[in-house]
């Protein structure tokens, strides 16, 4: 045995006849029920041969002869498959697509970030409004279809024809990744493909508005969010850690949109006791977190003389300090710098680090371990300063 794997790799010739035998040998079994008894025994005693040739370590000019022996028996026995192209490249297209599904389930799963909560790390679906702007010319052309495939910017612009009142259609899944909507001005329908779901609101359109005629009525930019993989491996070996951005099922946790991922910075683990200063720092079990913690580096490398802002590294807040900047309860779960948190043990408490604009663990609080997915990885799409592994 260990002579023929060392034949194996050394001699192409020997990886080519033992790829013949096992090729003859499936066609064999596959045809089974429709070849003449005798037919079969002959194309096996010509693959025995061959094998035999193989394992004896025969000279590569009698592996050879074997070869071409084998070929001729098997080409004049065995029944010629219709359309065996075809049925090659089917086959190929399904082991790759098995292959495809075992690296998504066991090693790396695609996701799309849903939201700005992890901004500015990674970025959800952004947009902007130019309606009315007749200073801002799209793009078009080579230019435009660039811009989306490069760095996922769509533009969506169109002028109405005879206007009247506007009709805002459902999205609709035309296939798994393919969507497009329809928005009709009066009898007139636009079809925009790959809109973001809530593209009308975004364009500031609403069901009833009135459209006049020749009116360009959206002029809308919107950029895809960050698409990246998710490493389901690292997991396997180690516990997740602080700092580390991870992936979390929502199921059957409360105050969460069930049935979907979220993407998070984790914060705290099982048996600790969770405290926000107002100085928009954490405090684990009475140590201050700050811009030498690993994972952290970014997000208290704030100017603590700054406001907390959306969209940028502000730390995190409490909701004594959320009242200051918003008509509304960010963080009840740490109503001010007093209060003490605790997360269990077997569960995570997970923030996001746009501080000013996340719905998180201030809010609905912590997860069972058993939720998380896996650990951020490598951001694929859109191409731009994050891609790779090129954010933290």
């Amino acid at each position: 045995m260990g002579t023929f794997i060392l034949r194996w790799f050394l001699s192409r010739t020997v990886r080519h006849a033992a790829d013949m035998c096992r090729q003859v040998r499936k066609y064999v079994h596959a045809q089974r029920d429709l070849l003449a008894p005798e037919k079969i025994q002959e194309i096996s005693k010509a693959a025995r041969e061959l094998k035999g040739a193989i394992a004896s370590g025969a000279k590569l000019e009698d592996i050879n002869a074997r070869m071409k022996n084998l070929e001729k028996v098997a080409n004049e026995n065995l029944l010629p498959y219709p359309s065996a192209s075809l049925r090659e490249n089917i086959e190929v297209f399904l082991v790759t697509g098995a292959v495809v599904l075992a690296l998504r389930t066991f090693f790396f799963q695609p996701m799309a970030i849903p939201s700005g909560s992890a901004q500015p790390t990674l970025w959800g679906i952004t947009s902007e409004n130019f309606n009315g702007r007749s200073d801002v010319k799209f793009p078009s052309g080579l230019e435009r279809i660039w811009q989306t495939c490069w760095s996922g910017v769509h533009y969506y612009d169109r002028i109405a024809g005879a206007g009247g009142v506007l009709r805002v259609g459902e999205v609709e899944r035309v296939w798994k990744f393919v969507r497009k909507q329809t928005l009709w001005v009066g009898e007139e329908p636009f079809t925009f493909w790959f809109p973001p779901e809530d593209l009308a609101p975004r364009a500031g359109l609403a069901d009833g508005q009135m459209i006049k005629p020749g009116e360009e009525f959206i002029k809308l930019k919107v950029v895809s969010g960050d698409h990246l993989f998710v490493n389901r491996m690292s997991y396997n070996f180690r516990h997740p850690r602080r700092g580390e951005i991870i992936v979390f099922s929502s199921d059957n946790i409360p105050g969460l949109i069930q049935n979907t991922h979220y993407i998070k910075r984790l914060v705290a683990l099982g048996g600790e006791h969770v405290r926000i200063g107002n100085d928009r720092h954490l405090i684990i079990n009475g140590r201050r977190l700050d811009a030498s913690t690993p994972g952290f580096e970014l997000v208290y490398g704030f100017d603590p003389k700054q406001p907390p802002q959306k969209d940028r590294y502000s730390g995190h807040v409490n909701n004594f300090i959320a009242r200051k900047y918003a008509p509304y309860d960010l963080a009840p779960n740490f109503p001010d710098e007093q209060a003490d948190f605790f997360v269990p043990p077997g569960y995570y408490l997970a923030l996001g680090d746009n501080t000013m604009n996340s719905h998180d663990g201030r809010a609905w609080g912590y997860f069972p371990q058993d939720k998380v997915v896996g650990k951020a990885s490598f951001v694929f799409w859109p191409i731009t300063s994050r891609f790779g592994w090129g954010y933290r």
